[in-house]
């Protein structure tokens, strides 16, 4: 599918890898819905591209319909949906005091992650179906944020590791149920990125990390990431595949 002139969906589009991901699509000539549940931040990037600023959180149904409407009152039906909102959080099983980690902690990520993201696709999803076929059939395309922690998952990472680990699991029955209707999917499963929860890390760690990674030995910029989104949208053959982005790197227990 070519990018120029369609209708796009970010969520998470706010900042990091959503804003980079929404910046990349707007350069190609999409037209970019901003969602985020930080409205600042889906505004100043929506400003800053000429898209639409829609703030929204991704596993409310009426909240997450709402913004769809707008965007697509605003620019038409979209094709392109770019799952990235996302949140993270460590804790491990058994705190320090002994006691169990709060279950709705466990809950809040899984919410987000994974329930949120298939709200995403079910909600987009069947607004595509309803579109007339481009090239080869195709209706739309759906890309979804994993994480290495779905198969390296350190210490702590419990929940975090269960809902990426949910997605990368979810893109190939996915894939394979939307395929009747032309809407491709995929996943991309990022390490370790200059995002701004890294930044907020003392520079040492942040080399540490960095000295972590085979090759290249340094965070990945946001721009690759959003690169590879990009491509996914324009390979019409890939499809049910996660894609690891990681320069090769295997984390450690922690």
């Amino acid at each position: 599918m070519k990018i120029e002139g369609q209708a796009a969906i970010v969520t998470g589009a706010g900042s990091g890898l959503g804003e980079a991901v929404a910046r990349e699509l707007g350069r190609a000539g999409a037209k970019v819905a901003v969602i985020d549940v930080n409205a600042a931040g889906a505004q100043r990037v929506a400003g800053e591209i000429g898209g639409l600023a829609l703030m929204a959180d991704i596993a409310d149904g009426a909240s997450l319909t709402a913004a769809l409407d707008a965007a697509e009152a605003a620019h038409g039906p979209a094709r392109i949906v770019m799952n990235i909102a996302g949140i993270g959080t460590a804790r491990r099983v058994i705190g320090k005091d002994g006691g169990p980690a709060p279950l709705e902690d466990f809950e809040r990520v899984i919410r987000v992650n994974l329930v949120g993201t298939y709200n995403v696709v079910r909600l987009t999803a069947a607004r595509i179906a309803r579109l007339a076929p481009l090239a080869d059939g195709e209706r739309g395309v759906m890309v979804m944020t994993a994480s290495v922690a779905a198969y390296d998952g350190q210490v702590g990472q419990e929940a975090y590791s269960a809902s990426k680990g949910g997605l990368v699991s979810m893109t190939l029955p996915l894939a394979r149920d939307l395929a009747q209707h032309g809407i491709r999917v995929c996943t991309i499963a990022p390490g370790l990125f200059e995002t701004p929860l890294i930044k907020t890390l003392p520079e040492p760690v942040q080399q540490s990390l960095a000295a972590s990674i085979p090759f290249p030995p340094r965070l990945g910029r946001p721009d690759e990431f959003a690169a590879l989104a990009a491509h996914i949208v324009t390979n019409v053959h890939l499809n049910g595949e996660t894609i690891r982005l990681d320069g090769a790197l295997r984390m450690a227990p922690r």
